[in-house]
């Protein structure tokens, strides 16, 4: 039997086919024609070619490099995401808004702009090069600033999925757990991660995307370096600048595709999140 007020939704009106033809000619232009203009250029330059160009130009470590540090984001995220999330939706302490709202910076700042905050914090007169150098930890220009940019850019992701569930839950089974005589550690295990490991799940697929996508700290901070801290979108801006238009857009594709995958994730945890619910 059909829901009260379901025909209403589904009868298509002359107003509502306007706005439907305006999404439709929104999201053509912004989404399908570009990624369109990628296949196109990738088919033009010869399949064969591209796959021969980009296996002879170090484009596959560039790309294994994307995927190691993305790895690395998304591990680091989770441990210190998590544990951020808990702090600011469990403890109430001085400075508590100030930093729920630091938590927002790197989506309100430009990425340059974080490139450029840590070549002043770990460059040649850098603060923290005191402290970095008698360890032996070189941060611009090698993998580990690649590294720290991506997991900065990509800090919100984890820490507001699970912030909100831990909100919209509250604390009434973990009390029930600790009353019980559960641990800490026993409460969190089976009580907190559970409840919190779809918000986590979506905050990893968010966070995967972002550091796939990472161009401009990365840029910075790493110096695109041949062979060294190029990574997939450094790898394409080279491309594009030496006119190896093949080689860009096969790349192009690679992330395309690899982005595709991550938004079938998330679509499907979506859907198994409103079928458990």
């Amino acid at each position: 039997m059909a829901r009260p007020g379901a025909d209403a939704r589904t009868r298509i009106t002359p107003r509502r086919a306007v706005l439907l033809g305006l999404v439709v000619v929104y999201l053509g232009i912004l989404a399908i024609a570009p990624l369109g203009a990628i296949v196109k250029q990738f088919f033009a330059s010869g399949p064969s070619r591209v796959v021969e160009e980009l296996l002879s130009s170090g484009a596959i470590p560039a790309l294994g490099r994307t995927v190691a540090i993305t790895a690395i984001a998304i591990a680091i995220n989770c441990v210190f995401g998590v544990a951020a999330a808990i702090v600011l939706t469990r403890q109430r302490f001085w400075g508590r808004r100030l930093l729920d709202g630091l938590i927002e910076m790197p989506l309100a700042v430009s990425p340059v702009m974080i490139g450029l905050a840590f070549i002043l914090i770990f460059g040649a007169n850098g603060w923290a090069k005191p402290l970095t150098e008698p360890l032996g930890i070189r941060v611009l220009f090698s993998f580990t600033g690649l590294v720290i940019g991506t997991v900065f850019v990509t800090m919100p992701f984890i820490v507001r999925e699970v912030s909100n569930v831990l909100t919209e839950l509250g604390t009434s089974e973990e009390d029930a757990a600790a009353t019980l005589g559960a641990s800490r550690w026993q409460t969190f295990r089976l009580v907190t991660f559970r409840n919190i490991r779809h918000g986590l799940s979506f905050g990893v697929t968010l966070t995967a995307a972002r550091a796939l996508g990472e161009f401009g700290a990365v840029l910075v901070l790493g110096g695109a370096i041949s062979g060294q801290t190029d990574t997939a979108t450094t790898f394409i801006y080279e491309a594009v600048e030496e006119r190896r238009d093949g080689a860009a857009a096969g790349m192009s594709l690679v992330l395309a595709l690899a982005s595709a995958g991550v938004l079938v994730i998330l679509e499907r945890l979506k859907r198994r999140v409103r079928k458990e619910a």
